[in-house]
């Protein structure tokens, strides 16, 4: 009862991950990413454990395809797991167990894989691909709102979406985009409208910038900062207290 994508994009790097379920709390269970690494679905009876170590996987050097076929060794219930990787390369991999029995998806695009389980149609992972890579000059974010939109449109899950998630990584230590809409039916709209006020908050930008921002700047960059705001024709003075004016 859960469809999702995990992709990178070509542009900027990014990585990132996007979920929709009929149970709660989807965001914290089903999708890891790192900057700089990849990212990792772990669905279906989930096991959330299977996130960090694959995570851990791809840090050690192992593409999606070993770091898939580790985690599978890793677990004695395997057969009840549902998969996705997508490594710094950009290339993915999938696995699905014998005991997913239901309608299920495993769709493969360039930069992406999508993965579902009790899905209404099989045309859930087509959706979520095809929509993924209409306009790759989207935010990542927006990208992988439109596949989650793209996956309700076809049919969506058996069952009610209750919550969904989108994450996004680029500068380690952080994510960049982590939003997050639970127990709400209409949680893939609700992803949506935040999608569309983050990017346009002055919060979707931090006032000293990203870290590959700040890192591409140079000297002269500082000097020319620093001689257009740091001059006497741009200074303020503030006095507190009781003073006389002359």
């Amino acid at each position: 009862m859960t469809f999702s994508l995990a992709a990178r994009c070509e542009a900027t790097g990014a990585f990132g991950v996007c979920a929709a379920t009929a149970d709660l709390a989807v965001g914290a269970r089903v999708g890891h990413v790192a900057a700089g690494i990849g990212a990792v679905i772990t669905q279906h009876r989930t096991d959330p454990r299977l996130g960090p170590r694959g995570l851990d996987l791809l840090r050690s050097g192992c593409g999606a395809a070993e770091t898939v076929a580790a985690l599978v060794a890793s677990t004695a219930d395997a057969r009840w797991r549902q998969l996705a990787v997508i490594d710094a390369t950009g290339a993915t991999a999938a696995f699905h167990g014998s005991e997913v029995v239901t309608t299920s998806a495993e769709q493969h695009g360039p930069g992406c894989v999508a993965i579902g389980n009790m899905l209404a149609t099989p045309e859930i992972g087509p959706a979520m691909v095809a929509a993924f890579g209409v306009d790759a000059s989207l935010p990542l974010a927006e990208r992988l709102v439109r596949a989650l939109e793209a996956a309700d449109h076809a049919g969506g899950e058996t069952a009610a979406t209750r919550s969904a998630v989108v994450l996004v990584a680029l500068d380690p230590g952080m994510h960049l985009v982590d939003l997050r809409v639970d127990n709400d039916p209409g949680s893939i709209l609700q992803e949506q409208m935040m999608a569309a006020l983050y990017a346009n908050h002055p919060y979707g930008i931090p006032i000293i910038g990203w870290e590959h921002e700040i890192e591409a700047l140079g000297r002269d960059d500082a000097l020319a900062f620093y001689k257009r705001f740091y001059a006497p024709n741009n200074a303020l003075l503030v006095v507190a207290g009781d003073v006389e004016p002359d």
